[in-house]
């Protein structure tokens, strides 16, 4: 018996792109394998870690636990996307500035959720840093230099 597919037409990286998928293939799965895409990556595959987060219609959501067919007439924004938008330029120079990233593996994840907050710069508190965080896990910096880098990339947006 074969697998059941689907026709897909959505917007990546303002690229449009048709594809026929598994229906049941992740999101993740289908910007890796498919697109060659590997920004993000697959952690926990429970949706926990956010080592898998893209942005969909300008949301940030877990590519492991959406299917790529549930993202059919959406907007697609990776890692990828991002860097070469330069909407994250100033984040991610502050990121190797501060030492943010490690081994990097949870870094494309953690820069996604990090965008969002930075959408609306507005003072934020290193708890609230944290809290706006606590969905991406990190297993290498111990987070200090991750809430450094976005506090300072927060305050230099405020002084515009």
């Amino acid at each position: 018996m074969s697998e059941e597919t689907l026709a897909i037409t959505l917007n990546i990286n303002g690229e449009d792109v048709t594809r026929t998928v598994a229906v049941r293939q992740h999101l993740v799965d289908f910007l890796r394998i498919e697109m060659g895409l590997t920004g993000s990556h697959l952690g926990c595959e429970h949706g926990i870690c956010g080592a898998c987060s893209v942005r969909v219609d300008g949301q940030v959501v877990r590519g492991c636990l959406m299917l790529a067919v549930q993202a059919d007439g959406a907007e697609v924004v990776t890692i990828e996307g991002l860097t070469e938008t330069g909407e994250i330029a100033d984040l991610q120079e502050i990121f190797v500035t501060r030492n943010a990233l490690q081994c990097g593996y949870c870094t494309p994840g953690m820069l996604m959720t990090i965008a969002e907050l930075l959408r609306d710069p507005e003072p934020v508190s290193r708890d609230g840093i944290r809290a706006y965080l606590s969905g991406n896990y990190c297993r290498c910096t111990g987070y200090h230099a991750i809430v450094d880098a976005v506090e300072t990339t927060l305050k230099n947006r405020l002084r515009g």
